[in-house]
């Protein structure tokens, strides 16, 4: 298993961009109720890039308390932040702009939020509070499609290929820019760790990815986990979390027969779609190579309260991974120690479940979202 790093996660909140991070800095004080959140427009100043025939890529740079954006001759940092499904851009962004406070990063770090945009006529699924609708020119994709690399509706670019336009145009705009690290939590997470073994990142700076509570992972083989004690396979209810072990084996026959979506794309890499540009081998090479962290909310389990079980992706393929968040990571930090690369990290961060606003400003998340 990757090094585990435990330490308590503090839950924060704010109401406005003037308040915004003193009040997130009160111990307990967490997201009540998505209205809490300011609109993006009040945290953050609109930019976008283009992504050729299919529109463009609207994005979001946080504030400082005063107003203004970081000193373009003091940023050296970028941290962009991946929202979840319901594209909570603005709770995402508050709470990294909140932990590079913290970390005493807001100086030099440029903390931006992507927004991947959805026709207004079908966005009332994957709507959140504060967040813009659509505008003419505006890439668009489903509520879902942009999770896993889909295409955008007009021109074909990837949700991934308009990442990598984003960093590009990062790199442009912050000319002293030495490093990147690409977060995301919920479906954010899940985008993240899917678009690593894809991304095309800018030349001349270190990218970084942190993986924050998916609801699924993508495997780069047919191998899967059982969950072990003593050497005997228990079923995952008798897995208590942090003390869970593993053994791994190709999926049967059997199980491809009962869900024969458990190894093709987004779970697995077959049926890798033409448009990602990468066939398996090269985006497993990718995959292992490239800097990645994870984290875990030790409380994103079961029905816990808080872990949002009535949402999480519990189809035949998820549960092949795990029953509920917490477990899959577990069991996919181990996958990825074993078959990947030993050098990928992991850290649960104890008091968090299933909340980007106490899992990014926890004190687990500070070395792994601001490395030195």
């Amino acid at each position: 298993m990757p090094t585990l790093e435990v330490v308590k996660g503090v839950g924060v909140a704010a109401m406005r961009l003037s308040i915004a991070l003193a009040v997130m800095s009160a111990p307990g004080f967490t997201f009540a109720h998505p209205l809490a959140v300011p609109a993006l427009s009040t945290l953050a100043e609109a930019a976008s890039v283009k992504l050729g025939a299919s529109g463009v890529l609207g994005f979001y740079t946080a504030r400082l308390p005063s107003g203004e954006l970081p000193d373009r001759r003091e940023v050296k940092s970028a941290l962009v932040v991946v929202h979840g499904y319901p594209r909570d851009a603005n709770r995402t962004l508050l709470a990294a702009a909140r932990a590079a406070k913290q970390a005493g990063c807001a100086a030099d770090t440029v903390v931006v939020a992507p927004l991947f945009q959805v026709e207004t006529s079908v966005a009332k699924s994957c709507d959140f509070p504060g967040v813009p609708a659509a505008k003419k020119n505006d890439a668009l994709w489903s509520c879902s499609s942009w999770i896993d690399g889909g295409q955008a509706k007009e021109g074909g670019v990837t949700s991934f290929q308009a990442l990598d336009a984003l960093q590009q145009r990062l790199v442009e705009r912050w000319p002293r820019l030495k490093s990147v690290t690409v977060a995301g939590f919920s479906a954010g997470g899940q985008f993240v760790q899917r678009y690593v073994g894809f991304a095309r990142p800018p030349s001349g700076v270190r990218v970084r990815y942190v993986v924050a509570d998916p609801g699924s992972w993508l495997y780069f083989d047919a191998q899967r986990p059982t969950p072990v004690d003593n050497g005997q396979a228990i079923a995952w209810a008798q897995c208590q979390d942090l003390n869970c072990e593993f053994d791994w084996a190709p999926l049967s026959a059997a199980e491809l027969a009962a869900c024969p979506q458990a190894n093709r794309w987004k779970y697995g890499t077959e049926g890798l779609p033409a448009a990602l540009g990468s066939d398996a081998r090269q985006a497993r090479a990718r995959y292992a190579e490239a800097e990645v962290a994870y984290l875990e909310g030790a409380l994103d389990t079961g029905e816990h309260h808080g872990a949002f079980f009535k949402i999480l992706d519990r189809s035949c393929a998820a549960n092949l991974q795990g029953s509920y968040r917490l477990q899959r990571g577990l069991a996919y930090a181990a996958y990825d120690k074993r078959f990947l690369a030993s050098s990928h990290s992991l850290a649960i961060v104890p008091g968090c479940a299933h909340d980007v606003t106490c899992v990014f400003v926890s004190e687990p998340a500070r070395p792994v979202l601001f490395p030195q």
